[in-house]
């Protein structure tokens, strides 16, 4: 048996780390503690509060939010 790709799977199809949040299953669920943490810290860093009773979707928009005004997002690490 060969460790070969699956013919089913595209590379042109987007994972789950490019789906939009809004298309998200479970994006309506409460956020994670993971995202919470995270949040708080990026949060600290902007000079703001980090909002509650957020969902799984919406921490993962404030997410981007503060690391593109942060300097911390996936765009700035390359710059390093």
């Amino acid at each position: 048996m060969t460790d070969q790709p699956s013919d089913t799977q595209s590379s042109d199809t987007p994972s789950n780390l490019e789906k939009d949040p809004d298309q998200w299953v479970t994006g309506e669920e409460p956020m994670t503690g993971a995202q919470q943490s995270y949040l708080t810290l990026l949060a600290q860093e902007a000079g703001e509060e980090v909002p509650q009773g957020l969902t799984k979707a919406d921490a993962s928009k404030k997410i981007d939010e503060l690391q593109a005004r942060t300097g911390r997002g996936k765009d700035n690490q390359d710059k390093q």
